[in-house]
């Protein structure tokens, strides 16, 4: 199996992020999108896992509050995943939804599945409701890298004698426009070093749609002390209005050029074409700076990751 942090070192790596299915859904859509991209020879399958939220539910005429993950199946996934393509996988881990001991038996089934790299965040709500946060967890992804980072030295939550160490490479997020709950950039970037400072190997940035944010974002985190790869995180984005959606979600910004470019399509067609020729020509610019590697955030669909990686391909 071959860690993030090494392969990042021999090339430029591609990853894509597969969201598991609805709940009560098979996986026969997650592999015919995999199928289709895997002639794109992916270094990594990223495969996300989502907070839970809390729901009443009438069952056998009572009323219960339950917690209920929209999309189970992370570990599931990740395994089926990894054994029908040969690919390695990087499973999401998150601190909501389970406490540390709930955590770490996770972690050993990942170990047994010969599963090494793992992606760190500390879970989002759709709605940015409350999370919820279990007795004995964590509220921040620094103290999950933390507990992971002492597995790898063989210290466990439960005691343990002659505990084998884990060998996990440990990803986490970076927010080139800040994360929306942080203060500014730079107090956004010092918690980034926390989690880079408790172990974190690599950082995946949340989606950025502009090539100047990515750069001021790397040189201030270098600024920061922070030395470790930063591979950015894109979006092919090919829907007018699905720009609309995108910031209020995820809290980023879109270019203005780009915006009118998008508005002025006058078919759904125009609108593909002209998402995915900008998404290129980011991609191919980030190429160029001689980033780590492109991340590629498919949401679970491939004609329009197809169709950005199918002209970038074609160009090199």
């Amino acid at each position: 199996m071959v860690k993030v942090i090494d392969a990042v070192k021999e090339k430029q790596i591609l990853s894509l992020e597969i969201v598991p299915p609805d709940r009560g859904q098979d996986i026969d859509e997650i592999f015919s999108t995999i199928d289709e991209l895997m002639n794109f020879s992916p270094s990594f399958i990223n495969v996300t896992r989502h907070a839970p939220e809390v729901e009443y539910l009438e069952i056998e005429d009572q009323i219960m509050k339950v917690q209920k993950v929209k999309r189970p199946g992370n570990v599931g996934l990740s395994a089926a995943i990894k054994n029908r393509y040969n690919i390695d996988v990087v499973p999401h881990v998150l601190c909501t939804g389970m406490n540390k001991f709930q955590i770490e038996d996770m972690l050993i089934d990942f170990k047994y599945l010969e599963i090494e790299n793992l992606f760190v965040i500390r879970g989002e709500m759709e709605n940015k409701k409350a999370l919820i946060f279990e007795k004995d967890g964590y509220t921040h992804a620094n103290e999950l890298v933390e507990q992971i980072s002492k597995m790898n030295k063989g210290i466990y939550t439960y005691p343990v004698d002659n505990a084998k160490p884990t060998d996990f490479c440990i990803g986490v997020a970076g927010y080139p426009e800040k994360h929306y709950e942080a203060l500014n950039l730079n107090d956004d970037l010092k918690n980034l070093k926390k989690k880079v400072d408790a172990g974190a190997s690599y950082i995946i940035t949340q989606m950025c749609f502009d090539f100047d944010v990515y750069k001021t974002f790397v040189e201030k985190a270098k600024e920061m002390g922070i030395n470790v790869p930063i591979i950015p995180g894109i979006k092919p984005l090919v829907q007018a209005k699905s720009m609309f959606k995108i910031p209020s979600a995820f809290f980023v910004s879109i270019p203005s050029d780009f915006v009118i470019s998008m508005q002025e399509a006058r078919t759904p067609k125009e609108e593909f074409e002209i998402g995915t020729g900008y998404m290129a020509k980011l991609v191919e610019k980030l190429l160029d700076y001689k980033v780590p590697g492109i991340h590629l955030f498919t949401m679970g669909k491939g004609k329009s990751t197809k169709a950005l990686l199918e002209r970038i391909f074609r160009k090199r």
